[in-house]
This record gives C-alpha cells, sequence and structure tokens, in this order.
C-alpha cells in the first residue's frame, strides 16, 4: 500500500507539474477526490462528503473609468451650447450641466519606450560665423534616455519578466531601437541613484512587528560551472564564493508594521534565514521580537536573533491534500475543519479587527476547532486506526510535531495564519528565471533585487511602481540626503508643491 500510495502521489505531482495546478480550495479538491475515488472510498463517505461547489457570479470583465488611473484626462465642452442656452429641441427652455458628464475611454498602442526628434533650427551669421541653435522645448533636457526610461525598463524588466531582448525586438519593430547593452547601461546607472531608497527599506523592514521569510532556487552564472571553479582559484576576486556551498537563492522577506509593507529580494548563496539575520541585525534594540512566519525549514529561522516563530498553515494542510484521493474521510475532515479557521480569519479581516481583537475572535471560534483536530490526530495515531508510515500518517505527525508555531495565531496577537504574501512575493523572481533564466554576475543579481524590492514594496502599498521609480531618480540627491522620506508610503509629500500634480 505504500508503494502504491508513494506512486499515486508522484503521478499526481508529475500531473501538476506538467499541466498546472490545480485550485486547492476544500471544496473543489474534496469534490475532484470523490468522482476519482469512486468505489474505493468506504460505504457512505459519497454522502457524507457532499459538496456543492460554488461558481462564482457571471461578470461583464469589463473595466470602468476609476480603473484608468494612469489615463490622460480631458474635459470636452459641447460645441454649441453653454449652460443657460436655449433648448434646441423644444426652443422653450434652458440647458443647465449634469452632474455626470459622458464618459468615453480611448485606448491606443504605443511602444514601452517612445521617441520625440527634435530639429533644433542653427543659424549662422555671414560675418563672424557664429553659429546660434535654438533652444530644446521646456522641460526637455539634453540627456538621450530620462528617468521615465530607467523606470519602463526597471518596470519591464524585474516586475513583468519581460527580458532584455524580447523588449529590443519590440522596440525595434515600432521603429525606436534599444539595444539590450543599452537597456542595462540605463538600469544599472539607474539603480545607483535608487540604492539610498533600498537600504532604507532594509532598516524600515527590520524594524517590521511580523517578517516573512522563504526562498527560490535561482541562477548566478558566474557562480556556477567553470566560471564559479576559476573565482575559487583567484580567491573569490569577483565576490565572496564558498568552495564548499554552491547553492544559489532568491530569498524573498516581506515585512508587516500596521498598514505598512515592506518587500526585500537578496539573491546570493545564503538562506532565508540567513538573509533574514542580516536583515534584524539593523533592529532597533528596543524594540520586542518579532512574530517570524515561515515554512518547517531548518534554513528559515534566523538563527543568531530571538523571534516568535511561526509556521504556516497553508504547509501543514497541503500533505492532507496530497493523499485525500487515498484517505476521503480522514482528509476530508481535517480540510473542512481548516477551512472554517481560514473563513474565521476572513471575518476578522472584513470586520477590520484590531490584533489584539482578532485575538480573542481566533481564540472563540477558532480555538476550539483546532483543540479538536489535535485530540482527534493524536488518536489516530495511539489507537492505530491510521499508518504511521502511510502518506496521511505522515500529514498527521507533520501538524502534531510542529502544533505550537502552526497554532501561534491563538496565541500571540498579530500572527498570521500562513506565509501566503511571501510566496505571493516570490513569484517575481519565478517569473524572472523563467523567462531570463539567471543572472550574469552578482552586480546583475544586486541590480535586480533593488528593482523588486522597490517595485513590489510599491505595489503592496498601493503606490504606482513608475511614477515612483521616476521619483526616485529625479530627485536623486533629496533621497541621497533623507531616504527615510522617499518611502512608498510617503514619497508624494517629499516632492516640491509644484511637482505634485
Amino acid at each position: 500500500m505504500r508503494i502504491l500510495e508513494d506512486k499515486k502521489i508522484t503521478i499526481k505531482r508529475l500531473r501538476r507539474m506538467l499541466f498546472g495546478p490545480t485550485s486547492e480550495k476544500t471544496e473543489q479538491i474534496i469534490a475532484q477526490a470523490l468522482a476519482l475515488a469512486q468505489g474505493k472510498a468506504h460505504p457512505g463517505s459519497a454522502q457524507t462528503l457532499e459538496i456543492k461547489v460554488k461558481r462564482p457570479p457571471a461578470g461583464h470583465g469589463r473595466n470602468g473609468k476609476a480603473n484608468y488611473r494612469g489615463a490622460k484626462t480631458q474635459w470636452v465642452g459641447h460645441e454649441r451650447l453653454k449652460p443657460g442656452n436655449r433648448c434646441p429641441g423644444c426652443r422653450k427652455g434652458k440647458v443647465y450641466n449634469q452632474p455626470e458628464p459622458g464618459i468615453l475611454v480611448r485606448v491606443t498602442g504605443q511602444a514601452p519606450l517612445a521617441a520625440a526628434v527634435y530639429h533644433l533650427q542653427k543659424l549662422r551669421c555671414n560675418l563672424c560665423g557664429d553659429i546660434f541653435e535654438a533652444r530644446p522645448p521646456k522641460g526637455v533636457g539634453r540627456e538621450k534616455y530620462d528617468a521615465t526610461s530607467g523606470a519602463m525598463i526597471g518596470l519591464l524588466k524585474y516586475g513583468s519578466g519581460l527580458p532584455f531582448n524580447r523588449l529590443e525586438k519590440l522596440q525595434a519593430g515600432m521603429g525606436i531601437p534599444l539595444a539590450t547593452a543599452t537597456q542595462w547601461e540605463i538600469v544599472s546607472g539607474a539603480a545607483k541613484k535608487m540604492q539610498p531608497a533600498y537600504d532604507e527599506l532594509e532598516h524600515q523592514a527590520a524594524q517590521g512587528d511580523v517578517l516573512h521569510n522563504d526562498d527560490t532556487t535561482m541562477k548566478i552564472l558566474e557562480r556556477m560551472g567553470k566560471r564559479r571553479q576559476k573565482n575559487v582559484q583567484r580567491g573569490g576576486q569577483t565576490g565572496e564564493i564558498t568552495p564548499g556551498r554552491a547553492g544559489i537563492f532568491t530569498s524573498g522577506i516581506v515585512s508587516a508594521q500596521g498598514k505598512r509593507r515592506v518587500a526585500l529580494f537578496v539573491t546570493g548563496p545564503k538562506h532565508a534565514g540567513e538573509n533574514l539575520g542580516a536583515v534584524l541585525a539593523q533592529r532597533t534594540q528596543q524594540r520586542p521580537a518579532p512574530i517570524q512566519m515561515c515554512d518547517a525549514l531548518s534554513r528559515n529561522p534566523a538563527k543568531n536573533f530571538k523571534t516568535i516563530l511561526a509556521n504556516c498553515l497553508a504547509h501543514g494542510r497541503r500533505p492532507f491534500a496530497d493523499v485525500l484521493e487515498n484517505f476521503p474521510q480522514e482528509c476530508a475532515y481535517v480540510l473542512k475543519t481548516l477551512q472554517r479557521v481560514y473563513k474565521n480569519d476572513a471575518i476578522a479581516k472584513k470586520r477590520k479587527m484590531t490584533a489584539a481583537g482578532r485575538l480573542k475572535f481566533h481564540q472563540a471560534q477558532s480555538g476550539p476547532l483546532m483543540e479538536k483536530l489535535q485530540r482527534w490526530m493524536v488518536r489516530q495515531i495511539e489507537d492505530k486506526k491510521v499508518e504511521p508510515n502511510s502518506g496521511l500518517g505522515e500529514a498527521i505527525a507533520y501538524m502534531l510535531k510542529r502544533w505550537d508555531p502552526l497554532t501561534l495565531f491563538l496565541r500571540k496577537a498579530g500572527a498570521p495564519l500562513d506565509n501566503n504574501i511571501c510566496e505571493r512575493a516570490l513569484k517575481k523572481a519565478i517569473l524572472h528565471r523563467k523567462n531570463s533564466l539567471f543572472y550574469k554576475t552578482d552586480n546583475g543579481a544586486r541590480v535586480g533585487d533593488l528593482y523588486m524590492s522597490l517595485i513590489h514594496t510599491s505595489e503592496l502599498n498601493g503606490a504606482d511602481p513608475f511614477d515612483y521609480l521616476t521619483q526616485l531618480q529625479r530627485h536623486a540627491k533629496e533621497v541621497r540626503a533623507h531616504p527615510d522620506k522617499w518611502m512608498p508610503w510617503n514619497y508624494p509629500r517629499a516632492r516640491s508643491p509644484d511637482q505634485q500634480t
């Protein structure tokens, strides 16, 4: 049975890798498992586990005017009439303004990076030979690539996963050439101007109340193969190369303090726990130990800094979803229990409860559910109702072994249920790995980390990442002098009044 179960699980995971993951919503996976396990489940299980899958309500799928925040708006007056004029229809009444104007949205295509060519008139004196050239229009500088160029290329490359070579082909097709080498020069130059903002993000992240961390594999050619061997022979001149460690990772760290969120990306040979420790080294000593949310891998906790460890409940749930087809009744009970816990958390967010209020709510509503679930899992093992080495037995053992960090949300105010916010953040690094495949050097990885951190932090705080990257470059001196005033949540106030329009 163990071999059969392992084969089935492996095939299931292979199917997920080949065709993409299916939804992990409780109703859907239980319904799918029952459909696949017809005739194999225990008698009566189909009746006891009947699930009605709720479909989302149908929508028109169109965007309203409020969604076009980046569009230029223009007021268009009536071509013939003005308020107070005689009505051309009945010729008796007078027309007046309506509170809501008519809305017309026009979307046009253009190259990601546009270009303008200015022909500056030149005049030459026929006597002395002096040449007088016209000045460029107001607001047009002498630099070929302005701050918006670095912001757009960085947003496409590190925010949307568009490699330099694809952007080069797209620009060439639009008649505005932009070589890959030029793109790199632009983003690397812009990164130097924005470095103080990234350093300040690290400092802000270290002060967080809750820190999420995780990592994913990455490739840096400078640290791989023959390049790495030559680097080790030279004594690591191009970067810190550890002979005994060949793995390369991108660590994602999401720090939460109140409503503010800070996302950091760090690429290199260090694990998520080591990178988190480097961030916490900047933490103010007067601040209490933060809550650290991660999965149960031993490399994720920060070794040299005291944190209140919480483990991801979604990782504890997933093994039960994997063996649902083999143990439909038992796994369905666990999944439905955890579903009610997540529903309680959604209610707390919807009611905008404080951290203390959310804790009391979970203790009252989710505490009895989790206590009952723990007793049930203990009985399954002690009463020998399940084989310890089976898929279900291993899933139960995983949760029981890590019960305290998995249920920290029942004892500590502000403790999250899972690490999903960090998992979503790491999708930016995974998207880059999928499209660009690798970084060439450590410096390239640092530039990518900087852009991803600034972009995703802007998104988490509701700021426009394109505008934010642009303003950081335009106000490089002010950012270097007072980086704390140029964070995504407060940078509009740091700009001068004439630049805030």
